[in-house]
């Protein structure tokens, strides 16, 4: 028997991926329909190990003790096998529980009962990764019809691709919350720029950077903008000569080295990541929020440098010459030479181009 689906209730099994909680229109909707007295979703794991369990409910659901006494001790004797679940059929309460059994009978009489759950509808849809996920509704008083039932059942597809959205959106939120954690640690950000050099969006190290550097900033036009003039200028030449030729190569400009700041211009290329007029420029942003005299403690602990030496590691990979390095540093050229020689000895660099990548891409960068 087929069952039409009315089209509130698969809208708001679509959205409910978007909603805290989860599909709650969608289960409040479900149980209306169904006239059930209680509408669950859980999510489970593919391996039956019961770590975490995402419960998600409308309606009366079992009562504070009985939930503690499952949780204690009825989990054990659970008779229900849930993941044997035939995918995308619906199981009655009477096709689980043997009424010969003891067993059976004490578990709905101990949990079943108790929770208002007399007559029950269950069922297993496995979305193709091997996500689990199981819905049921009950009732207290009456069994549920046949149309309900293959009601039920007729949702089986659109909760399974409900549910891969679920789980693709969950994995693109973690793999963000990962880029966002490296960005953060990196000190780096981003800003999208038009062609006048408004600042379009920002990631929250691109915006914390515009904020708190008091070198770079984004002035009462919302333009792109720094506080020192030269600085200001620069970027505007840069801007408009990018604007100008889309295939000139991305530029790299030092902003600050004290405490330091740098940036990557570069064309946008079509790229965007919202609804709004597609960004010209993106700028990537990277802060060190650690001081010179940190990074000098912690490459000396790394490489085993001298404090002398890691001075001049730090010069020389913030992209200082030997002479300006030494100018920097109050050496002579000679003495930061030879400094050189053994920072390349002992951080095993064959030189400057060496030494840079070394420590950029050492686990100082996340320091």
């Amino acid at each position: 028997m087929s069952a039409d689906l009315p089209g509130d209730v698969l809208e708001a099994l679509f959205e409910g991926v978007f909603e805290q909680p989860l599909w709650a229109r969608f289960l409040d909707r479900l149980r209306a329909l169904t006239g059930a007295d209680y509408a669950s979703l859980i999510f489970r794991p593919p391996a039956p190990a019961r770590p975490s369990v995402v419960h998600l409910y409308s309606g009366t659901g079992s009562p504070p003790l009985i939930q503690q006494l499952y949780r204690d001790r009825l989990h054990m004797s659970d008779p229900l096998p849930y993941h044997q679940f035939e995918e995308g059929q619906v199981y009655a309460l009477e096709e689980l529980l043997d009424p010969r059994n003891p067993a059976d009978q004490e578990f709905f009489r101990a949990l079943l009962a108790p929770s208002g759950m007399n007559f029950v509808r269950q069922m297993r849809v496995v979305e193709h990764s091997g996500v689990n996920v199981w819905l049921t509704l009950s009732r207290r008083a009456e069994t549920f019809d046949p149309g309900h039932h293959a009601l039920i059942e007729a949702l089986a597809p659109y909760l399974r691709a409900a549910l891969r959205t679920y789980v693709a959106l969950e994995r693109e939120r973690f793999a963000a919350s990962l880029a966002n954690e490296a960005a953060r640690r990196l000190d780096l950000g981003w800003l999208t720029l038009d062609a006048a050099g408004h600042v379009l969006e920002t990631n929250a190290q691109g915006a914390q950077i515009l904020e708190s550097s008091n070198i770079l900033r984004r002035d009462g036009r919302g333009l792109l903008t720094a506080q020192s003039p030269e600085t200001r200028q620069e970027i505007a030449t840069e801007i408009a000569a990018l604007l100008a030729d889309p295939g000139r190569r991305s530029r790299a400009m030092i902003l600050s080295r004290e405490p330091w700041l740098d940036m990557l211009l570069m064309p946008a290329n079509g790229h965007t990541i919202s609804s709004g007029p597609p960004p010209a420029l993106i700028a990537y942003v990277h802060a060190d929020s650690g001081s010179s005299a940190d990074r000098c403690a912690q490459l000396a602990q790394l490489f085993g440098l001298l404090p002398s030496e890691a001075r001049l590691a730090l010069a020389l990979s913030r992209g200082m010459t030997i002479a300006e390095a030494a100018t920097e540093l109050g050496l002579t050229i000679q003495t930061a030479r030879t400094y050189s020689k053994i920072i390349y000895g002992k951080t095993g660099a064959r030189g400057q181009t060496d030494l840079v990548r070394f420590i950029h891409r050492s686990v100082l960068a996340f320091a």
